[in-house]
Formats: C-alpha cells, sequence, structure tokens
C-alpha cells in the first residue's frame, strides 16, 4: 500500500533531516576522537586564507638567494652536505642589523620549512620535504636562533607603539612575527608527529627536542612559558598586533609536544598507579569511549506538540491519505521505541530503516517515524532482546562511599557510629556485611587520594618526614614556572576564547583578535567579502580549537602530577567565569556549529601550493566541502565538555552553578548530536545535576536518565537519580571552596616557597655546643674586650628574681 511509484531520488551526502521531535537529526558521525587531527589538516590551519599571497612571496625570497649561490640545481637535487652547507649560510644571514634582509632570510628559512613545494608535483612531496627540512633546521641550530629573533620582536616597543596608534590592526603589523612562529610550528608539528619509516638519527632528535623544550638551559623558563607570557601581553592590550591564531596554535602543540598525549597520558598514570602499589585500572577508558555506539537524541514534550501540527497540516494537503495518523500523547515519551541498543540491534535497525527508505520513496523522515508502531510484527523479537549485555564501565567505590554507608547503617541498627572504622561489623545484620563486601570488591583508590593523604602527613610533621623528594617531570617545571602569575594565564585565555566563541556578540570593550586574518585593503567585491568572511570563522574556530585542547591538556597532566596543582589551576578557571563561559557557548544551534563549512578546500595549504586553483565563485563558497562535520569544532565542543566535567566532578558549589546558570536544557540540546564521546560527557554533566532538577524534570526526562544509566559510569549508593544525598547540603557550598583553597594555599607554600628563617629550622638549645661555636668577632673587639666585660657585665646588677616571674 505504501509503495511510491516514482524512482527514488538519487543518494545525497547524510545531510541532517527533520528528526520525528522536530529536531535537526543527524546520522551517526564517523569522528575519532585523538590528540590532533590529520597532519595535513593541522598544517593548513597555521594559515588564515590572507596570507596565501605570502606563500609565493617566501618562494621567490628563497629562490632569489639559492639561484645566486647554487647555479642551475634544485634543492632536491642537493646531497645531505650541500644542503647543510646553504641552510649554514643562510643561518649566517639572521645576524645582520638590517631588518629588511633578516625578514628576506627568515622568509626563505619559512620556505624551506613549508616543504620547496615550487620543486614538487604533489602534496605527498609537499610534506614529505617539509618534515625533512625540519628536522634538517632543527639540527642545525635553527629554533635556537629563531627563539632569539622571537624575544627581539616580542620586546620591540616600536612595533607594539605603532600598532596601539593604528585605528585598524592588519595583517602587516604583525609580518615578523607570523614569519617566525610560523618556522617554529612547522618545526614542532613536523617533529612531534611519528611516522614509522622515520629513521633512527630522527627519533633521537625528537628526543632530543622534546627535552630541550620541556627542561631549558639557556634560559629559566621552559618555551611555553614565553606563549603564555605573549597571550598575556596582547590580552593586556600592550601588544595588539601579536598573531594570537599562531601563538595559541604554537602553545598547544608544544605543550602536547612536551607533556604528551591522551595515549601517553594512560600509560603514565598505568606506571604511576603500579610505583604507588595501587591495584591497575578496571579498563582502559580510551578504548572503552571507542566502542561506543550513540544513541538517538531525547523528546522534548514541545517538539513532540510541533510534530503532531506538522502531521496534521501534512495531513490536510493529502499527503498521508494512505495511512491513518497514529496518536500521540505530548508527554507520553515512555512508549517511543528504546533507541539505546546493543551493537546487533543497532545493526538491525539501520539496515532495516535503509530498506525503509527505498521502499517508501515520497514519505519523508518524520512520517516513517511516526507510523512505526504501525509496522509488521517482524520486529517486535529485536525490541524484547535490545537490552545491553553489559555495562560499559566497571562500577567504583570511594572509600568515603564505605565510610556513609556504614554510619547510614550503625545509626540505623545500632544507634551510634565509629568514625572511619570500615572492618568493625558487630550488631549489624547479614546483609550489610554482604553490602559492605560488595563495596570493598569495587573500591577505587585514586592517585589523587593517596597525594591527598601524604600531603595531610607533609603538614601534619614536617620535620619527622623531611624534605619531600619531587620529580624533575616536565610537568612539575612548567607548572613551577606558571605557579606566580597562572591566574593571568587562565583570565587570557578565557577572554580570548569568549571572543572567539560563535555566540559573543562584538563589543566595543572585547579583545580584537582578528589582527592575524584581516588584510591591509578590505574586500570590495561581494566575493572577497564571503571570503574574508568565511577566513573570519574559520580563524575563531581555529582559536577556541587550541585554548580548549591547551586547558585540557593542562588539568589532565596537572592532576596526574600532583591533585592541588589540577585544584590550584582548576580554582581558577572558576573564579575567572569559565563555567558560564562553556555554558555560553553551548547555548547555540551546536549542530549547526559541528556541521559548519568554514572552509575554502581549494585554499587549503599544501593543495594551494601544487594545484592551480580554479576560479572561486559565490556558489563554490557557499556550498563548502562534502564532509558530514567539521573535525574541529567537534575536538572543541568535546574538550570543552571534557574541562566542565573536571572542574565540576565531587564539588557540589559547582554542580549548583550548573543549576543557577540553567544548563540542563542546553546541555540536553547538545544530545542531538550522534557522537558516542560527546553523548557520554554531556550525560555525565546531567547525571551530577539530576538531583538538584527535581521530581518533574526527571519524570519528563526519563530517555535522558535511561540513557545516564546506560552510558555513564555507576557508583554503588550514589543516589544521582534522587534528592537523599548527605553531601548535597547547601550550607556547606561556600566552606567546600574555602577549604580547598587553603589546603591548595598550603600545598603551595610547602612545596615552593623556601623561606630561609622557617619556624620550622631546627634550634640548637644545647648549651656546651652554643658557647663553643666560632664567631666572628670584628678586630678591634680584643683590644676593647676588658672594658666590654666591665660595662655590660660587672657593672649591671643580676636581678635574680626575675627568672621567677612569668613573661
Amino acid at each position: 500500500a505504501g509503495m511510491s511509484q516514482t524512482p527514488p531520488d538519487p543518494p545525497l551526502p547524510p545531510t541532517p533531516t527533520r528528526s520525528p521531535q522536530g529536531s535537526v537529526d543527524c546520522p551517526n558521525l564517523e569522528f575519532e576522537y585523538g590528540d590532533a587531527d590529520g597532519h595535513g589538516a593541522e598544517l593548513a590551519e597555521l594559515y588564515s586564507y590572507t596570507e596565501e599571497p605570502e606563500l609565493s612571496t617566501n618562494r621567490r625570497c628563497f629562490e632569489e638567494d639559492f639561484h645566486a649561490q647554487v647555479q642551475g640545481r634544485r634543492w632536491l637535487e642537493l646531497d645531505g652536505a650541500q644542503q647543510k652547507a646553504y641552510v649554514m649560510r643562510l643561518l649566517d644571514g639572521l645576524e645582520v642589523v638590517n631588518r629588511d634582509k633578516r625578514l628576506k632570510v627568515a622568509r626563505a628559512i619559512l620556505y624551506l620549512a613549508q616543504g620547496v613545494f615550487g620543486d614538487c608535483d604533489n602534496e605527498g612531496d609537499v610534506l614529505h620535504w617539509s618534515r625533512h627540512n625540519s628536522f634538517l633546521l632543527y639540527r642545525l641550530g635553527t629554533f635556537t636562533a629563531f627563539l632569539e629573533l622571537l624575544n627581539m620582536e616580542i620586546d620591540n616597543s616600536q612595533a607594539c607603539s605603532s600598532a596601539l596608534r593604528k585605528p585598524a590592526i592588519s595583517l602587516a603589523d604583525s609580518t615578523e612575527l607570523r614569519v617566525l612562529l610560523s618556522v617554529m610550528y612547522l618545526m614542532v608539528e613536523n617533529i612531534r608527529v611519528e611516522q614509522e619509516t622515520d629513521p633512527p638519527e630522527w627519533k633521537t632528535c625528537r628526543e632530543t627536542f622534546r627535552m630541550e623544550l620541556s627542561f631549558p638551559v639557556h634560559t629559566e623558563e621552559p618555551f611555553a612559558l614565553l606563549l603564555f607570557t605573549m597571550v598575556t601581553k596582547f590580552c593586556s592590550g600592550h601588544a595588539p598586533h601579536f598573531p594570537m591564531k599562531k601563538v595559541l596554535l604554537l602553545l598547544w602543540k608544544v605543550l602536547l609536544f612536551t607533556l604528551g598525549g591522551f595515549e601517553a597520558l594512560q600509560a603514565m598514570k598505568v606506571r604511576k598507579r603500579e610505583e604507588l602499589g595501587l591495584p591497575p585500572l578496571p579498563e582502559d577508558s580510551i578504548q572503552v569511549m571507542r566502542s561506543m555506539r550513540a544513541a538517538s537524541p531525547p523528546t522534548y514534550s514541545i517538539e513532540l506538540v510541533e510534530q503532531q501540527q506538522q502531521q496534521q497540516q501534512q495531513q490536510k494537503r493529502g499527503h498521508r491519505s494512505r495511512r491513518p495518523l497514529v496518536k500521540q500523547d505530548s508527554l507520553d515519551i515512555y512508549n517511543e521505541r528504546d533507541p539505546f541498543k546493543n551493537d546487533e540491534a543497532g545493526v538491525d535497525e539501520e539496515e532495516t530503516d535503509d530498506v525503509d527508505s527505498g521502499i517508501e520513496g515520497e514519505l519523508d523522515l518524520m512520517e516513517r517515524d511516526a507510523i512505526m508502531p504501525t509496522m509488521p510484527a517482524q520486529r517486535l523479537p529485536i525490541e524484547r532482546v535490545s537490552f545491553p549485555k553489559g555495562l560499559p564501565w566497571a562500577p567504583k567505590v570511594r572509600q568515603k562511599d564505605i565510610e556513609h554507608f556504614l554510619e547510614a547503617s550503625r545509626n540505623k541498627f545500632i544507634g551510634f557510629t565509629l568514625g572511619q572504622d570500615t572492618e568493625t561489623l558487630i550488631g549489624l545484620p547479614r546483609p550489610i556485611h554482604e553490602s559492605v563486601k560488595t563495596l570493598k570488591q569495587h573500591k577505587y583508590v585514586s592517585i589523587s587520594d593517596v597525594q591527598i593523604k601524604n600531603e595531610e602527613e607533609l603538614e601534619k610533621c614536617p620535620m619527622s618526614l623531611g624534605e619531600e623528594e619531587v620529580q624533575e617531570t616536565p610537568c612539575e617545571i612548567l607548572y613551577r614556572a606558571m605557579l606566580y602569575n597562572l591566574p593571568q594565564y587562565m583570565i587570557a585565555l578565557l577572554k580570548i576564547l569568549l571572543a572567539a566563541a560563535p555566540t559573543s556578540k562584538a563589543k566595543t570593550d572585547s579583545i580584537n583578535i582578528l589582527a592575524d586574518v584581516l588584510p591591509e585593503e578590505m574586500p570590495i567585491t561581494v566575493l572577497q567579502s564571503m571570503k574574508l568572511g568565511i577566513d573570519v570563522n574559520r580563524h575563531k574556530e581555529i582559536i577556541v580549537k587550541s585554548i580548549s585542547a591547551s586547558l585540557l591538556l593542562l588539568l589532565k597532566h596537572f592532576r596526574l602530577n600532583h591533585i592541588y596543582q589540577f585544584e590550584y589551576v582548576s580554582q581558577h578557571l572558576v573564579f575567572a567565569n569559565c563555567i558560564p563561559l562553556i555554558l555560553k557557548f553551548f547555548n547555540q544551534n551546536i549542530m549547526s556549529y559541528i556541521t559548519a563549512k568554514n572552509s575554502i578546500s581549494v585554499l587549503d595549504y599544501p593543495h594551494c601550493t601544487v594545484n592551480d586553483l580554479p576560479e572561486l565563485t559565490a556558489e563554490s563558497l557557499e556550498a563548502g566541502d562534502n564532509n558530514q562535520f567539521c573535525w574541529r569544532n567537534l575536538f572543541s565542543c568535546i574538550n570543552l565538555l571534557r574541562i566542565l566535567n573536571k572542574l565540576t566532578k565531587w564539588k557540589h558549589s559547582r554542580t549548583m552553578m550548573l543549576v543557577v546558570f540553567k544548563s540542563a536544557p542546553i546541555l540536553k540540546r547538545a544530545l542531538k548530536v550522534k557522537q558516542a564521546m560527546m553523548q557520554l560527557y554531556v550525560l555525565k554533566l546531567l547525571k551530577i545535576q539530576t538531583k538538584y532538577l527535581g521530581r518533574q524534570w526527571r519524570k519528563s526526562n526519563m530517555k535522558t536518565m535511561s540513557a545516564i544509566y546506560q552510558k555513564v559510569r555507576h557508583r554503588m549508593n550514589d543516589d544521582w537519580a534522587y534528592g537523599n544525598d548527605i553531601d548535597a547540603r547547601p550550607w556547606d557550598f561556600q566552606a567546600e571552596e574555602c577549604t580547598l583553597r587553603a589546603n591548595i594555599e598550603a600545598f603551595n607554600s610547602r612545596r615552593y616557597d623556601k623561606p630561609q628563617d622557617s619556624e620550622f629550622a631546627p634550634v640548637d638549645n644545647c648549651l656546651q655546643s652554643v658557647l663553643g661555636q666560632r664567631l666572628e668577632l670584628p678586630e678591634d673587639f680584643h683590644h676593647s674586650y676588658e672594658l666590654w666585660l666591665e660595662r655590660e657585665v660587672f657593672s649591671q646588677p643580676i636581678r635574680w628574681e626575675e627568672l621567677l616571674h612569668h613573661p
């Protein structure tokens, strides 16, 4: 009956369609989260489209010099020794006083780092030579030379003052800085990325470079700190011409290279647990997340009403005369098909949907989903067996949870408590014994728990425990260097994040982050305006991506290194309004942000260097690429959700901020993105605040509650779905944050403030040893010694009775 006589339309690339809930429903996104995007994409994002003409300028600077030195040969034809000799000659050119000559040489070096694309035939060759030349440049000391030039440019007060005087800043104001930062970024990124075909000397080179960036030798601070200083200088308004996108991208890659990515972090965590004698982790979280499947987005009651209205309108048009309208009550969300299938059922469901779409050519998705309940009975067995075979995460129990459970049980059955004693079970009934046994089986002691306990002991007994041995890791060195200006660094990063967020309105007092994307002459044609509009949006997206990734790396590494380092960074992020900022970021049409097409692939490096550019038209710019989603934007969203989770986990005061800022509907909208990892972090944020949202919210959102049960780790005895948690007393919120702050300050002062006259310095109170100490006395003292004795000792009456008086 439902057969269509017209042939089905040809398949189109997967685009968002209207779902039965009346919202944009996207297909499952084939996105793999990682440390960074593909190598080519990461290099392409360094350049804005307005910088494209500079590629040919770099090539010209190189070729003019190269052909004067090497007659009739190409760079690719030189052997290793000749290439070295030429680069050494170029580096000598950086020593000249003339600024313009120095810039020409730096551009020639940048052309080498960009992969001598004038001699290459395809993108693969460009990327190959870019890596080859980066290793060559590093071995000959280019990075150190460029670091000196960068320091000179940062301190260039003339450039700062001229930029401050200008009404509008453009690319021309940051030319030298952009060239220097580009060379440094290409070297860091090319050397950081490992490939199986790398020769052994490259691997040695990589380790040496990592050590050089992590453990500063010539300077007192790691390289990342210089970049943080550039960020704060830019935000303070003293250097508005700094090319912030390049600085932030370089900062992110330096942190990633020196501290390590997510896989390295997991390995470090496993190693650290072994060292502390803790049991191994119950699972590898990275692998669990990779194997998760996305769930269908939850329904909104308002959208269900809209859906009925749309169905009625279509019925009036006679579009669905062959089938009866299935009535669906606006609040009856429980009768929907359960979307949270296991893998097998999910496959079946997708296949059946494909068949459906072939049969019902003229019915759109919205109608097809609405008529599902009247489908033949062959679907029913799948529905019945579609419960998951097992939960993805092993449940965890904290020591605190066991203590709370026993405290409640003893109060109920015995009438008194035994404090933190979790062993004595006398007087408790058998089921309680079983419960305690089960809780202890799943007890999880984190590295943070051990660090907090050690810190308490060091605070209590500073003398008997002696000096703490602190391992000199790259993370420890970075924290020590950042410590005193850390609040300013966090505020600066969040200021730029706010300016780059798509939901931010252009305010006169906000910082201008477009200095390194706006051309000197503003566009005059519609096409130029469209191109610049795409470039500006892409520029902002890349800034959001690099800040979100940098903050997440800092939080994760500091947490592993020491919990109070993590808490210090977290607290300053919270004080700088990071929580409402991230919620503001998500308070937009998140699907359109994730599927945004703010890129012009024909202008991307290295494609634009080896291919003839087609003529750009308004239509081709509007169409964009055929990608299902924008990798960087999905990556940014997941990073921001992870940061929000890190800030709020186990912190009731911050969880209440989520409630106060009405985050539940914002987060629920983000569930529309069908990507398992993103959904997991949204569900975690919903789980921690569910107990505060009230019974009516839980009743209306059973589908979301079901997803939380299925995807988020269970904590035994965690009363997340109800309001009975003894930790959730509102009057403790302020005290919680103050106690944490006091602990952080005690940790920082104990470990990093080294006062000379410490109150804990040992006092010598032995009379013999004090009198036996040799004191350096002035020469004239020997001549007047007798006089001094007469005046200070013998002539002074001794009042022995004063010894009996209390002071």
